[in-house]
């Protein structure tokens, strides 16, 4: 006979909220895909208003493409949800606790040492996550995006970067992840505003950092050569007062031929860059028949990288790219980033807040398997990961709606700046090199587009017309 709710124990109240909770979120995302899934099969041909936008043949290859990553991520979302129960039911966390005690005991470091045997669990759960998940990556990398061409890769490339990130990833987590964890346990009463001071000092630390530092590991950034490109972006930050210091290009076409721009930097120190594959006249994959240039001595960016030319040009031109960085730029004249930032830091300061008020509880340990130790990194992981869940689900959304919001805004900016025309063929050339599809669920783009669907963003530019 089942015991009534009301009569189980607390803690198993707890676990069964949190595994309930999170099925009823996977359930719903996977009802708006399976709604979108409907979209992409029975749209087969190019609606009447986009007729003047897209022709047939890059409308069936988005569509196919998009198809594609829609049924994909069905199964892999399933086995991720599958996979997270599994690890509960089982027991997965205290084993795997049990598991870096083990290891650290070996070293001749006892129970005392929470930290360090903190920083193997850590080890070894980023270790399980990369290695599970290295599958579904190279399934994803090798047969959808090479099957719609996407993917520049060769196997060798890939699975050295997917080591270079795990390292690089460790070196950064675990000093970081000891020190928050050294706060917590000796801030005394006011240990939660120390913690959040320093989150928010990493964050900002990493912004600064990463595209001088981390990301040139992976990438190649060189500067954006002289020339009229560069000249009218330093004229155009000047305009506005942007303090552009450098404009980089980095060579995302070894990785991918999808394309991308964005600016970083805090103060008097701002950089853009742009991805080789957003500029007509530097993306390799336009060079079909013509040598390809000369690649560094290196095994990152010869053996184990390809070239594959499309039919297609590829990119924008000089005046179109100017205008994509009008909308980008708006986003740092209107405030976006910054009020992004103040967002973040106001939930991180909520959370550690919360924290401190529930790392107390016991029956939070016990409901996951924790009967005789409380470990503060379990404590993070258990409220921040599960008790807080419902809380970040709504903030995803309310996140989602303010980011479209700021996107309107952005291409207003660059429709100000005159902008308008620019854009409009720029979005729709960045939509068909991205194989996006323009047809949309209500429910699902209102849920998961943090951008405005294409032909919203068109309509909002106003008269604009394609060249």
């Amino acid at each position: 006979m089942l015991q009534p709710v009301s009569d189980l124990p607390v803690e198993q109240l707890i676990f069964y909220a949190v595994l309930g909770f999170s099925w009823t979120v996977y359930l719903w995302e996977a009802y708006l895909s399976y709604r979108q899934r409907r979209i992409y099969r029975s749209t087969t041909h190019v609606p009447q208003e986009l007729g003047k936008i897209m022709d047939s043949d890059t409308f069936e290859k988005s569509r196919l493409y998009q198809l594609d990553k829609s049924n994909f991520s069905f199964w892999s979302g399933l086995y991720s949800e599958t996979e997270g129960t599994l690890i509960l039911l089982l027991g997965g966390i205290p084993f795997l606790w049990a598991v870096a005690g083990s290891v650290t005991a070996r070293f001749g470091f006892g129970s005392e040492y929470e930290i360090t045997q903190s920083l193997v669990f850590l080890t070894l759960a980023t270790l399980f996550s990369a290695v599970t998940g290295l599958p579904w990556s190279l399934y994803s990398t090798f047969i959808i995006e090479e099957k719609h061409g996407f993917n520049q890769q060769t196997i060798g490339f890939f699975l050295k970067d997917a080591v270079k990130k795990f390292v690089v990833t460790q070196c950064i987590l675990l000093p970081v992840t000891s020190l928050l964890l050294y706060i917590i346990k000796i801030g005394g009463d006011y240990f939660f505003i120390y913690a959040w001071l320093f989150t928010l000092a990493v964050s900002l630390v990493l912004v600064t950092i990463y595209a001088d530092y981390i990301a040139p590991l992976f990438d190649k950034f060189t500067p954006l050569p002289e020339g009229e490109l560069k000249t009218d972006i330093e004229t155009m930050a000047k305009s506005i007062s942007f303090p552009l210091t450098k404009v980089y290009v980095v060579e995302g076409s070894k990785r991918s031929s999808h394309s991308n721009a964005y600016f970083y930097g805090f103060f008097k120190n701002k950089r853009i860059v742009l991805f080789d594959t957003l500029l007509e006249d530097y993306s390799p994959l336009n060079k079909s028949g013509e040598s390809q240039p000369e690649q560094p001595e290196s095994e990152d960016t010869s053996s184990d990288s390809k070239a594959k030319p499309k039919n297609k040009k590829q990119g924008c031109n000089n005046p179109e790219i100017l205008a994509v960085l009008g909308h980008e730029l708006g986003h740092w004249k209107l405030g976006h980033t910054v009020k992004n930032i103040v967002i973040s830091q106001m939930n991180s300061f909520l959370c550690f807040s919360l924290f401190a008020v529930l790392i107390g509880r016991k029956e939070l340990f016990v409901a996951f398997g924790f009967d005789d130790s409380q470990p503060t990194l379990i404590g993070l992981m258990i409220i921040f990961q599960f008790i807080f869940s419902p809380y970040n689900e709504l903030l995803s959304f309310c996140l989602t709606v303010l980011s479209r919001r700021f996107e309107f805004q952005a291409d207003a900016f660059a429709r100000g700046m005159g902008k308008a025309s620019e854009l409009y063929s720029a979005l729709i050339k960045l939509n068909k090199d991205n194989l996006g599809f323009p047809v949309a669920d209500w429910l699902f783009s209102m849920w998961h587009y943090s951008h405005p669907p294409l032909l919203e963003r068109l309509r909002a530019l106003g008269n604009a017309k394609q060249d």
